[in-house]
């Protein structure tokens, strides 16, 4: 009797025992992979900061008012700003988010709601993935075919062209994916009610998506404003501010950034990381819109 007791101490001893250190090998395991995942994360990111780091220390020295409302200089001047490729920048975008976005959020509308798994649709959405893929200087070479070679000159026209083929498929696809996010009872209810399917799109499903569809928007403008390849084929350059004229070149951060990293002159050097700077700001600031526009009401 006291025997068996005795081995039955000892049993639940060891079994305690056993579940102590698998407890202590799970906690060990645990912490090992969540330093491993943070130290991982932390070399991510490295890059980033550094890039972010270099831009502060070699951009920030010319950062004022005069850098924001002058025109790009000359040869050799050591003075002026970068306002006429701001200016620039935000027309050029602008013309390609006019051209682009009606026609992918009308594609994805398509894809998600009416194509379905249908031959013309696979196509569309196939040819979407290819474009996004595309090397951007392809976009301008074919917007230099089409625009440059029309008009007979270099112009913000083709400029916001050539971006806005870069831009469509990002749209197209990521609106899709959020189109088809939306719960498909909220859809079926809709219809159940006597709505036709096109005030089920408009009232129910596009509004339902917007978080989404905005996101892909967002980064799809923030990748076409760092666009170099497509503007030097297209809109080229130009030391003057902006006039209204659609058919003449017109300058851009991301070609002056070009034009004057290269420079033999130091002071167009220097303009050109704090163009650089600019552009990140810019982008950055398309990003956090993005965010907020996209949060739900709960998260408020």
């Amino acid at each position: 009797m006291m025997s068996s007791t005795v081995v039955g101490q000892a049993s639940t001893g060891r079994g305690q025992s056993f579940r102590m250190n698998l407890g202590e090998r799970r906690t060990f395991s645990d912490r090992l992979l969540t330093v491993i995942a943070i130290a991982f994360s932390a070399c991510a990111l490295l890059p980033l900061f550094s890039v972010l780091y270099m831009l502060l220390i070699r951009g920030s020295s010319l950062v004022s008012l005069d850098l924001f409302t002058e025109l790009t200089p000359g040869a050799g001047m050591e003075n002026g700003g970068i306002g006429n490729a701001i200016l620039g920048t935000v027309v050029v975008v602008a013309l390609a988010a006019v051209m682009s976005l009606p026609l992918g959020l009308f594609a994805a509308i398509y894809l998600a709601e009416y194509g379905g798994d249908s031959k013309l649709a696979v196509v569309v959405r196939f040819s979407g993935k290819v474009l996004t893929g595309m090397p951007s200087i392809l976009a301008g070479v074919f917007a230099y075919a089409i625009a440059v070679i029309a008009l007979g000159s270099f112009s913000a026209l083709a400029g916001g062209l050539a971006l806005a083929i870069l831009i469509v498929p990002t749209v197209m696809l990521t609106s899709e994916e959020a189109l088809r996010l939306v719960p498909s009872k909220m859809k079926q209810a809709a219809l159940g009610m006597g709505a036709t399917r096109a005030q089920m799109v408009t009232k129910i499903l596009v509004p339902t998506a917007m978080p989404g569809i905005l996101t892909g928007v967002m980064l799809a403008l923030a990748r076409a404003a760092g666009e170099t390849a497509p503007l030097l084929l297209t809109a080229l350059f130009s030391d003057y501010w902006f006039e209204g004229k659609f058919d003449a070149p017109i300058a851009s951060l991301s070609v002056l950034i070009y034009n004057f990293s290269g420079s033999p002159f130091e002071y167009q050097v220097e303009l050109a990381w704090a163009a650089s700077l600019v552009l990140v700001v810019l982008v950055l600031v398309l990003n956090v819109v993005a965010q907020i526009a996209t949060r739900r009401p709960e998260e408020h």
